[in-house]
């Protein structure tokens, strides 16, 4: 990973509802409040904008009726604050993938000039949500902001330790992971990828969840570095600093020395030669 100015980055607790414009609304606010906080990028939970299945979503019938041009004049009117603005929004939402098969569960990617510029489709869906609700992404999406690599993921994946050790062989430096709700053993978990390899995760969720896990920001030493405080809408704040000295074993140290014990050169030089 290359040296680069500190790039802060912010998580969100937003209240999510079954009425699209109003999500759209308590979204704009809170990036409204993140730039104001100096923050170049923000990520939002899954469904944000548009519901999530089975709380705001009644059921996967509901797709058919859902209104897919409002989501598109929110997600239109969120990009034109983030260009306002000059700061980056991960959003979480729908996205319809045919008439024949139910949409994908989708965190948007809208750059600092507010451009749609990536879409995260969920690759591991929850056995839930296989049952018609959504359709399953294929591909990770890595993009950069500022001299930093970034990488998302939504809600169970944090319980499938391959999704963040391809991140890691792709040399992200963050996860932005959007997820309607952190309990305990997803903060467990998060918490663990930070650590083991060696990168932030940014972890937003619903206000209405946020009695079973805060939305915050783990360090690449699988420590909390941020936490929004309270039940309500908030963000949690982090600067991502490579030459930060707190993190200087884990980037510097660690990392690079678990790329190469993976590839098992360093122990293959020290078998003995007369076995």
């Amino acid at each position: 990973m290359s040296e680069g100015s500190p790039l802060v980055i912010a998580a969100a607790q937003s209240l999510v509802s079954s009425d699209i414009a109003a999500n759209g609304a308590a979204i704009r606010q809170l990036i409204a409040g993140a730039a104001t906080s100096g923050a170049r990028l923000v990520v939002f939970c899954e469904g944000a904008l548009s519901g999530y299945a089975k709380n705001q979503i009644a059921s996967p019938q509901s797709w058919r009726n859902y209104d897919w041009a409002g989501q598109d004049a929110e997600l239109a009117e969120i990009g034109l604050l983030c260009g306002s603005l000059g700061i980056a929004a991960i959003v979480g939402g729908a996205h319809r993938f045919s008439d024949v098969y139910p949409p994908h569960n989708s965190l948007y990617v809208l750059d600092a000039s507010g451009s749609l510029v990536g879409r995260y489709d969920k690759r591991f869906l929850s056995n839930t949500e296989l049952q018609s609700w959504y359709t399953p992404g294929t591909e990770p999406l890595v993009f950069d902001l500022d001299g930093y690599r970034l990488g998302c993921a939504i809600c169970i994946e944090s319980q499938f330790v391959e999704v963040f050790r391809e991140y890691e062989t792709l040399g992200v430096d963050a996860v932005l992971f959007g997820s309607y709700g952190v309990p305990e053993h997803f903060q467990i978990a998060l918490r663990a990828h930070a650590g083991l390899n060696n990168l932030w995760i940014a972890a937003a969720t619903p206000s209405q969840e946020a009695d079973k896990g805060a939305a915050g920001i783990v360090g690449p030493d699988g420590r909390w570095c941020a936490r929004v405080e309270g039940p309500g809408a908030g963000l949690a704040l982090a600067s991502l600093d490579r030459l930060d000295p707190a993190y200087d074993i884990a980037l510097n140290k660690a990392r690079p020395w678990r790329a190469r014990a993976r590839q098992g050169d360093i122990y293959r030089e020290k078998l003995p030669k007369d076995r």
